[in-house]
């Protein structure tokens, strides 16, 4: 029945004896309870073994003395019996659990005398030597004083005891590192001994509760994070599964060294089994829907130091539907739906009017909310039916007013919209399968509320069959389309660049300033008094999430639903849609082509290998049919290789300058060619001669782009150009015309470019690693993003690359990473480190193929960061690819002067 919940908030619980608890000592009517005697940082508590019997404590600050028999004067009636007797005379106590019922705590008050008799009386003298000391810091006036004497006899019990070496698994492990540190779980923590060995993390409690030996096999661990506890950098959490909202051993320290080497020692040991998510990993999962709004959210909260272990953090979701009278809920309806752009306390104009208006004329600091949307009265509140001894513990020994409880899901949202002080938002439990914290399955008394009715399950809404219903009906909703194209707006205010400053403001989300990371430097207080009230202050008020973005939250990619019935797509009549049942239309089955090569792109196989360059291979374009190939090199020449007579048929060089890339355009009668003599060539295929040339730039064009009757062209001398052509007459001799329509300056050389499908959005790479994302229609730039440390080499073409939804684009350069840049707000949504630069690559949104400056062809899972697969290919540097519509035809270009024909063979 004990459990670290009946100690205070702040308490420790240092040791346990047997004893017995004497009443009436000498009388007729004497009793004796035997049970177990444990000492506190706080409190006495006797757990009796009579489960009838309650669990008695007694503060220590309402003792008036603690005496064993020698201390009594002779006419004391110990001297006839003094085998381990303890005398505790108090003005206050505490009985708990009596017949094994969960209740409010009853409180005996007026001056009482408890007798203890330890079972081992030799221990008598440090027992009551230990509750002296204990004694004294709680008589101390403040509570700065009182914590401050209370860790001193903590680190000193610490200090006399280490680590049993005989709890190791094995007498083969080796030790690699030992510290002291405390064991977090909700509203408590358990001092004892950390211990590192080659094969598992162990902690050993002081105490010996819960257990003797809390053991986590290294091997199991699959997620490790540093947590800020009580606003320190102190703490450790470390968890055994990919996805569970609980962890198995969350760890706080008495410095971050120790933190920082356990993290260390743990991470290496697990670094070749898992792959460390960062939020921008995640982010691009959530994106491309490999993961659902439910366990980004998980994901967000893990990372932003939210944790169920520690109330204050406890992982925060958004109150999502708005409905709470329908009989029917109707997931279509925006009005169904919460405006997830704004928080909690913004809802309610009236009611956000009101606190703009003291926001105004309030003094430094400034706040707009009075409470926050996360802390541990809340999270107890929705808890309170599973959790019943957390809210005793939160509030000492008492539940809640009635008419205060979580009584209704209307009442409760009604209350948050309308409250003066109620801006709270929900926890994950809402959008679990678990529905006990709705049911008082537990048969508490939480109450009589007004009116005369019992607190009992909570009130659902008509739409709700049942908790179980309601659970499922809201998981459907946070899954929802609607919620899918507006969830990034919430994160922003709780996660990202609405969370702090002038956004913050104009966002109306701004709170207390200590509840953000940062808002105070504990180490800066040195009156222990006031940094004690401080950080009970801040634990008990809430705490805002670190800040995990500081630019706009991209939007999750939610594919348009096709206009068929959501109950039956054979309700749709033939007339009204244009593919027949058994029917699928050429673009379902391209769709469908791709998605197979993709899936199986790990299945390219070398066909055909020749070398036709002198110097490395820069750029290759193929006629529509596939039976010639265009390629270009640093040895200035265009070769038009055959496939079907294996033979070069062309050799044009157009001056004595390297070549560095080249396109076909429709029709496949004209080829183009970019050259380091800062010229643009047009080869007439059907005449087989220069057909004209665009002197564009002042250096080196090192990548050309063709779409829709313009060229595209980047250049070393920090210019993009944009251009109109009007095809020449071939036969008349007439030249093209070109007309500059834009010209988009950059600071440095631009070494290549690339466009969205719909040509209205152009992507620019210099060899500093900038990405530029530029809208072509007004030839400004919308974002920009330092992708790349490292200075290019002016030789090595840097690609950047759109998806095929143009909604990310992807960059590779010397510095050995691949980016991946969202392109709605700029965002770095995902970076994944390579062993050495990648030269070039295709990828679909999930998979990348590159070519490796080693010269092999490697596969990546852009997900979960890893190379699937390894392909030797060429001799050096791949210094650039081609790949058909199907996805299922590759060419490839060397450093070795070679090209490669690959062919996917399923």
């Amino acid at each position: 029945r004990f459990s670290l919940l009946l100690l205070n908030l702040e308490e420790y619980y240092f040791e346990q004896h047997t004893a017995n608890h004497v009443i009436n000592k000498g009388c007729r009517d004497e009793r004796k309870f035997r049970g177990s005697l444990k000492i506190c940082s706080k409190s006495i508590i006797f757990e009796p073994d009579d489960n009838i019997q309650p669990i008695i404590k007694i503060p220590l600050r309402d003792c008036i003395s603690i005496k064993a028999p020698e201390d009594n004067e002779a006419n004391n009636p110990f001297t006839r019996d003094t085998s381990g007797w303890i005398s505790v005379l108090c003005n206050q106590v505490f009985l708990i659990k009596e017949r094994n019922i969960i209740a409010p705590y009853k409180t005996v008050r007026g001056r009482t005398e408890h007798l203890f008799q330890l079972d081992v009386a030799g221990k008598l003298g440090d027992v009551v030597q230990t509750l002296h000391q204990l004694y004294r810091a709680s008589c101390l006036d403040k509570m700065g004083d009182q914590a401050a004497m209370i860790t001193a006899i903590l680190q000193s019990r610490l200090a006399r005891t280490s680590f049993d070496k005989n709890r190791f698994q094995s007498i083969s492990e080796t030790l690699h590192m030992e510290c002291k540190a405390e064991m977090v779980t909700p509203l408590v923590t358990n001092p004892g001994h950390v211990c590192v060995t080659d094969a598992n993390l162990y902690f050993q409690p002081l105490n010996g509760y819960p257990k003797p030996v809390v053991q986590i096999t290294l091997q199991n661990v699959r997620r490790i994070y540093k947590r800020r506890h009580g606003l320190m950098p102190l703490g450790l959490e470390v968890f055994c599964t990919e996805n569970d909202l609980c962890s198995d051993i969350y760890l706080k320290f008495y410095n971050y060294q120790d933190r920082d080497e356990l993290y260390f020692l743990i991470a290496t040991y697990i670094e070749n089994h898992i792959t460390e998510h960062t939020a921008e990993s995640y982010m691009l999962q959530w994106q491309r829907g490999h993961i659902s709004n439910y366990q980004y959210l998980l994901h967000l909260n893990n990372l932003a130091d939210r944790s169920c272990n520690d109330l204050s953090q406890y992982p925060v979701f958004p109150w999502i539907i708005a409905d709470y009278s329908s009989s029917v809920l109707d997931l279509t309806k925006p009005e169904t739906f919460r405006d997830l752009s704004k928080p909690i306390g913004a809802l309610n104009k009236e009611r956000l009017d009101r606190l703009l208006t003291r926001y105004q004329e309030m003094p430094q600091p400034k706040f707009m909310y009075g409470s926050h949307y996360s802390s541990p009265g809340y999270v107890l509140f929705y808890l309170v039916r599973v959790a019943p001894e957390y809210m005793l513990c939160l509030q000492n020994g008492k539940f809640d007013h009635a008419d205060r409880m979580f009584n209704s899901l209307a009442e409760t949202w009604k209350n948050c919209l309308d409250g003066a002080t109620d801006f709270k938002e929900l926890i994950p439990e809402f959008y679990e399968n678990d529905s006990s914290f709705l049911v008082n399955s537990l048969k508490l008394d939480l109450g009589k509320r007004q009116g005369g009715k019992m607190v009992e399950d909570v009130e659902l809404p008509p739409w709700a069959s049942g908790p179980d219903d309601f659970l499922q009906k809201s998981q459907e909703a946070l899954e929802s389309q609607y919620v899918s194209e507006h969830l990034h707006e919430w994160i922003d205010i709780i996660f990202g660049y609405k969370q702090k400053g002038s956004e913050a403001i104009a966002a109306h989300n701004v709170f207390h300033p200590l509840t953000y990371e940062g808002g105070v430097d504990l180490n800066s207080i040195m009156d222990p008094n006031e940094k004690v009230a401080l950080l009970t202050q801040i634990l008990e008020f809430g705490q805002t999430p670190k800040q995990l973005f500081t630019t706009p939250h991209p939007r999750r990619i939610v594919p348009k639903l096709k206009s068929l019935s959501r109950t039956s797509s054979h309700s749709v009549s033939i007339t009204e849609s244009p593919v027949s049942p058994n029917e699928e239309s050429f673009e379902d089955l391209t769709e469908e082509s791709i998605t197979l090569a993709w899936n199986n792109i790990a299945k390219l196989k070398l066909d055909e290998q020749y070398k036709i360059h002198k110097e490395a291979i820069t750029g290759i374009a193929v006629t529509c049919n596939g039976s010639s190939v265009f390629t270009t090199s640093q040895d200035s020449t265009l070769k038009m290789f055959s496939k079907e007579s294996k033979t070069i048929q062309r050799s044009v060089s157009f001056s004595n300058m390297a070549l560095s890339s080249c396109l076909i355009l429709p029709g496949d009668t004209t080829v183009i060619s970019s050259s380091w003599d800062n010229h643009i060539y047009f080869y007439s295929i059907a005449f087989g001669r220069q057909q004209d040339v665009l002197m564009g730039h002042d250096d080196a064009v090192s990548k050309i782009c063709w779409r829709d009757g313009r060229l595209y062209s980047a250049s070393w001398d920090s210019t993009v150009k944009v251009w109109h052509c009007v095809p020449g007459e071939t036969l008349s001799n007439k030249k093209h015309h070109f007309e500059l329509l834009a010209e988009l300056e950059h600071d440095v050389s631009v070494n290549t470019i690339d466009l969205n499908a719909a040509n209205t959005v152009l992507a620019s790479g210099t060899k500093e690693g900038t990405i530029s994302v530029w809208d072509v229609t007004t030839a400004t730039v919308l974002h920009q993003a330092e992708c790349l440390n490292v200075l290019f080499s002016l030789l090595f073409l840097f690609p950047v690359f759109f998806c095929t939804d143009s909604r990310h684009l992807l960059s590779t350069g010397e510095d050995c990473c691949f980016k991946v840049i969202d392109v709605q707000t700029g965002m770095l949504i995902s970076s994944v480190t390579t062993d050495e630069p990648q030269r070039c690559f295709k990828w679909d949104g999930n998979t990348i193929l590159s070519g490796s400056q080693s010269g092999e062809l490697l596969i990546w899972d852009l997900l979960g960061g890893k190379v699937t697969e390894r392909i030797k290919g060429h001799r050096g540097a791949l210094t650039s690819m081609w790949m058909n519509e199907q996805c299922n035809s590759v060419i490839t270009g060397g450093e070795d002067k070679q090209i490669m024909f690959w062919k996917l063979q399923y």
